[in-house]
């Protein structure tokens, strides 16, 4: 693993433009990793121990909700705050995100990128950079 000095971010969607965008905001502040799906998110979770995870909700192999659920229910990866960022802007989804998969933040889309980075920003105020 490669030692970085700033926290890390991975940023899940399987739209390009999407983790570009998210890469464009928080790149010059944070490191940022990408992954295209819900699988991808668990096994970089796993292997990059990213500070904090930005995640789609609708993706194709594994979405979002399943993928959120199995990292907070994992015990290596489990602290690490996720925030759902999705098209899905439905109270039920925001509340079932929070209850059932452990989300610690919703951003719907289209997003302020202020909105973002205050989000990121405010999860990760308390945790160390790395070495």
């Amino acid at each position: 693993m490669v030692e970085t000095k700033h926290k890390k971010v991975l940023v899940v969607d399987d739209e390009l433009g999407v983790r570009r965008l998210i890469y464009q905001i928080l790149s010059n502040s944070y490191d940022v990793f990408e992954a295209q799906n819900g699988e991808e998110a668990i096994s970089m979770s796993n292997s990059q121990q990213p500070d904090i995870i930005l995640m789609d909700m609708m993706m194709p192999k594994m979405d979002g909700f399943t993928a959120c659920s199995k990292i907070k229910n994992n015990e290596t990866t489990r602290k690490i705050p996720v925030i759902m960022v999705t098209a899905i802007g439905y109270e039920l989804n925001k509340k079932l995100s929070a209850d059932v998969a452990g989300c610690d933040g919703y951003i719907t889309k289209p997003f302020n990128p202020q909105e973002l980075l205050a989000a990121v920003s405010h999860l990760l105020k308390d945790v160390p950079e790395h070495n």
